[in-house]
């Protein structure tokens, strides 16, 4: 995003509107600090400024992706699904993506309010394929990955900040304690926040595969249930 400076009259209105705090008085104009930026157009749509100075150049990559990745209104390009990218774990009873013995885990990194560079995302990423694990295929981080055995992303995109993005993957439940484990050691060295869900088929009994289980975090009480009102496509 930028700013025309010509039409600019230093109001300040904005400044409030960037998730990013990237917008900043400079003398008599506002500017827009661009390793900051992570083209949201939050201050756009906002229509915020009175003069209309907001703009965007046309993007190419790899600035385009911090849009797809940023900007709800956006679509991945990879994927063809707007927004963040990644089909709604909790659907799992229309995709099947997740079978019984099985557990799907996103890991979200930016959110709220920080954003993530994908240097961060790479970490944990690369983390996450030491398990051998497969990562999501309809998912716009896994796109990127040069190489998905590894968790691996382009050089090029190290330093480009997004607002958020997800490492997404199914495992076995065995697995999960050892993984959550990894990324609790992890975490001090990761240089935003990140999120961690964990999806998992109820058993036939009502019951959840992971009670019982020593986890190093604590379950959230928002965690969400799906009650089965979808038509299923899989078994």
């Amino acid at each position: 995003m930028l700013i025309d400076e010509s039409k600019c009259v230093g109001c300040g209105n904005c400044l409030d509107y960037c998730p990013m705090n990237a917008i900043a008085l400079a003398g008599d104009v506002a500017k827009i600090d661009q390793a900051e930026c992570v083209e949201c157009s939050a201050c756009l749509r906002a229509q915020c400024c009175p003069t209309e100075a907001f703009y965007r150049p046309p993007l190419s990559y790899p600035r385009n992706l911090a849009w797809f990745f940023s900007d709800p209104a956006s679509t991945h390009p990879s994927t063809e699904i707007p927004g963040r990218g990644t089909e709604e774990m909790k659907t799992n009873e229309i995709t099947g993506r997740f079978p019984p013995g099985y557990a799907g885990i996103a890991i979200e990194l930016g959110r709220p309010g920080i954003g993530t560079r994908f240097s961060e995302v790479e970490k944990v990423a690369r983390a996450m394929a030491e398990f051998g694990v497969e990562f999501e295929a309809q998912n716009p981080v896994t796109a990127l990955m040069t190489d998905r055995k590894t968790g691996t992303l382009p050089s090029e995109i190290h330093d480009l900040k997004v607002l958020s993005a997800i490492v997404e993957f199914a495992v076995e439940l065995p697995l999960v304690p050892l993984i959550l484990e990894r990324l609790k050691e992890l975490a001090p060295g990761i240089k935003t926040v990140f999120s961690v869900d964990l999806a998992v088929r109820c058993r036939e009994d009502g019951s959840s595969p992971v009670e019982g289980m020593s986890l190093p975090f604590p379950l959230s009480l928002n965690g969400k249930t799906n009650v089965g009102l979808g038509r299923p496509r899989r078994n």
